[in-house]
């Protein structure tokens, strides 16, 4: 019964939602204005997308409320998984790759060569076999086209749909995905607190810097990474590995789309309206948007290693899992940099910037390396009988087996994570290698030590790859 009532839920949601976008994109196509709405430049278009999402969020919890507790919860959550993070993705991709071009553009444009005085640049391009020519104007042109494209709503969207994202794999779950009471015991409503919380205390932060003399200067580089470096140790403190490396993720994020809420589009909006009624435009304003979206430019790799860092434990398994994330920021960072570098030709100037951040990134490489081994356990228990099969099978059966079976017990996973399952001998042999990485270096399974394996169980698996992973 309750997958009917869900269906029923999210079709209702869903035909609302179509009626309300209809109802105001025809009122917009009625209007001369294009459906302005307001001095800020708002449109009709814009508040049907914010209700569109607003929709989906609606259905999304309704979903999880009516299934949770029940034979459903499992299933609804691994779709809507699949969906929220198939969104996240793919506005992502949209909004990295604006802020990557129009930085490229910025860098790349020609300033010298045949530039009327109105413009500050040009760029000839070619691609998907045509050529384009591209031209920046200094302030505004004379006449503002009625058809002006605004990049706000990819990162919009990215934001929305990543902390939606972030309810579906951790909060909604937060007992068995961000809370691991090895690090801090706190009820689950503490850690969804805190980590909202702290998305806000750090755009307070980081805004507040950002409108002191401080971010002229190299400085407020050190500033902001020491900041994030705060914050990456917080989480660390706070939190489950995994889940402190996407809150960190989530508040480099948080940080990104406030720029452009707060301050790119307000100055973008304010250069149209001083344009459309001739008014003097304060020049600072355009600075500090290209400042702030630069800044965006700067945070997207370590957004992106983030995004894809709950698949590599040698990361966040380590002992210091926030150090390991503070230098893979800045290595990311300092490619970056070189790159921006690259594109304006200033390289010359910064040789060792590549070469350093490079270094710096294979140094964590080595750093989070598994230690060596020799006739003994990883965790350092010599070796002193042979381990079989069956006293391996003994413990993949009863700390596993739960979550990666083909028929899994666990509340969470109602399929087997990745596709692994441990059902039989052959199967633990043919991944010894990932229990070795996953188990007994890393100990980053079992997911927040859930089913209490112990650390003479995970010396006896290390022993037992050691001796050769035998089936005897």
């Amino acid at each position: 019964m309750i997958q009917y009532v869900t269906l029923f839920a999210l079709l209702l949601t869903f035909l609302l939602l179509l009626g309300v976008i209809f109802a105001l994109q025809r009122a917009a196509k009625t209007r001369p204005d294009g459906g302005v709405v307001g001095e800020n430049g708002s449109t009709l278009a814009g508040y049907s997308y914010l209700l569109m999402l607003l929709a989906v969020l609606a259905a999304v919890g309704t979903a999880w409320v009516l299934a949770r507790d029940t034979r459903w919860a499992g299933h609804i959550l691994e779709w809507l998984n699949i969906v929220v993070r198939l969104m996240h993705i793919t506005f992502g991709i949209a909004w990295i790759g604006a802020s990557f071009y129009f930085v490229f553009l910025e860098n790349a444009l020609n300033r010298t060569e045949n530039v009327r005085d109105e413009l500050a640049g040009n760029l000839w391009a070619v691609h998907g076999g045509g050529f384009y020519y591209l031209e920046k104007y200094k302030s505004a042109p004379k006449v503002i086209p009625k058809s002006l494209h605004w990049f706000k709503y990819e990162a919009y969207f990215t934001w929305l749909s990543g902390f939606s994202l972030l309810f579906v794999v951790y909060y909604f779950n937060a007992s068995s995905m961000l809370i691991d009471p090895r690090v801090l015991d706190i009820s689950p409503l503490a850690g969804v607190g805190l980590g909202v919380g702290s998305f806000v205390v750090a755009w307070l932060i980081y805004d507040g810097l950002s409108r002191t003399a401080l971010v002229r200067s190299k400085w407020f580089m050190v500033v902001g990474f020491i900041v994030a470096t705060a914050f990456a140790f917080f989480y660390a403190q706070v939190f489950s590995a995994r889940a402190a490396y996407l809150h960190f993720g989530a508040m480099l994020g948080t940080l990104m789309v406030g720029n452009v809420y707060f301050t790119i589009i307000p100055a973008q909006k304010a250069m149209v309206k001083a344009a459309t009624e001739g008014t003097p435009l304060d020049p600072q304003l355009g600075k500090n948007a290209l400042a702030r979206s630069l800044h965006n430019n700067y945070f997207t790799l370590p957004v992106l290693f983030v995004m894809v860092s709950n698949h590599f434990p040698s990361t966040f398994g380590h002992a210091y899992p926030w150090a390991i994330l503070a230098a893979i920021t800045l290595g990311t960072a300092g490619v970056k940099h070189w790159l921006n570098l690259r594109e304006k030709h200033q390289t010359d100037s910064a040789v060792w910037v590549l070469p350093a951040a490079v270094a710096l990134l294979l140094a964590v490489v080595f750093v989070t390396a598994p230690p060596v081994q020799s006739g003994s356990a990883a965790g350092g228990s010599a070796c002193t009988q042979q381990v079989t099969m069956s006293q391996v099978n003994m413990i993949v059966q009863k700390r596993c087996i739960q979550c990666h079976s083909a028929h899994p017990t666990d509340d969470v996973f109602k399929s087997p994570p990745n596709g692994v399952v441990y059902d039989t001998p052959e199967d633990i042999i043919r991944l010894k290698d990932k229990i070795m990485q996953r188990v007994v270096v890393t100990k980053t399974m079992p997911q927040n030590n859930k089913t209490q394996i112990t650390q003479e169980e995970r010396d006896l698996i290390a022993c037992w790859i050691n001796q050769g992973a035998q089936n005897k």
